[in-house]
């Protein structure tokens, strides 16, 4: 089996960290236009950086939860089983990997890396960004921003995103708001082409009429019993 895991922000909130469109969520409490926006950054950096060192913190300090584990099993166990896991997240934070899941695309980045406006090289960067911060490579100060897609900007890996979907078995989407584009598209492709899809969220997505089976709970309770579910399927499958 050709597993397609999309993840959002839901399957990190029980590690503590925020959501951002559901009430309370970091886009309700913060303006994205002030803060997640290329021109944001040329007028007011100081801002910006505040904004994204507070956030940077929030990962250091936050652990994967149940369900970025049952996600990091799933790939092994479908590897074990001759299949594979293509999980791609909407995320920033680092949980899915640090919960041990190999290979992770980040289609909005990563927080825990920084990129030089100067040069466009990026690398890991777990600490604080500031307007004197110089770039190792280059280094000018000044440009060093968050490796992060803002608002206005392109997602990152979509051709590598949209041939693993085609390609896959079954799509998932996991603690989504179907409220984000290109992501919240991938339901419609993946039924447009006859892909069985499903929701695991805690509430109805934006898009959940469009998925064919759904589970709603909190994520670490949910997608351990997917995981468990789907593995047993598998081999019971088996000749």
């Amino acid at each position: 089996m050709n597993l397609f895991v999309l993840t959002g922000a839901g399957i990190s909130a029980e590690s503590g960290l925020g959501t951002f469109r559901d009430p309370g969520g970091l886009w309700r409490r913060f303006d994205p236009m002030r803060l997640a926006t290329p021109e944001a950054f040329a007028a007011e950096p100081e801002e910006v950086h505040a904004f994204y060192n507070l956030r940077r913190q929030g990962v250091r300090e936050a652990a994967p939860n149940a369900a970025h584990a049952a996600l990091a099993r799933l790939e092994a166990g479908l590897a074990a089983r001759g299949g594979t896991l293509f999980l791609c997240t909407q995320n920033v934070d680092d949980l899915h990997e640090r919960a041990g899941t190999r290979a992770v695309t980040h289609m909005h980045g990563e927080v825990m890396r920084a990129r030089c406006t100067a040069c466009g090289e990026g690398r890991p960067w777990p600490g604080d960004l500031s307007v004197g911060t110089a770039c190792p490579s280059c280094g000018r100060s000044g440009g060093m921003r968050p490796d992060v897609v803002w608002f206005g900007e392109v997602p990152l890996h979509l051709d590598a995103i949209a041939e693993a979907l085609d390609e896959s078995d079954l799509f998932v989407a996991i603690g989504t708001s179907g409220a984000v584009y290109p992501a919240a598209g991938f339901v419609a492709r993946a039924r447009a082409a006859g892909i069985p899809t499903r929701e695991i969220n805690l509430a109805p997505s934006d898009t959940a009429g469009l998925f064919m089976e759904a589970t709603y709970g909190p994520a670490t309770q949910a997608v351990p019993d997917f995981v468990d579910g789907l593995l047993r399927g598998i081999d019971g499958a088996a000749p």
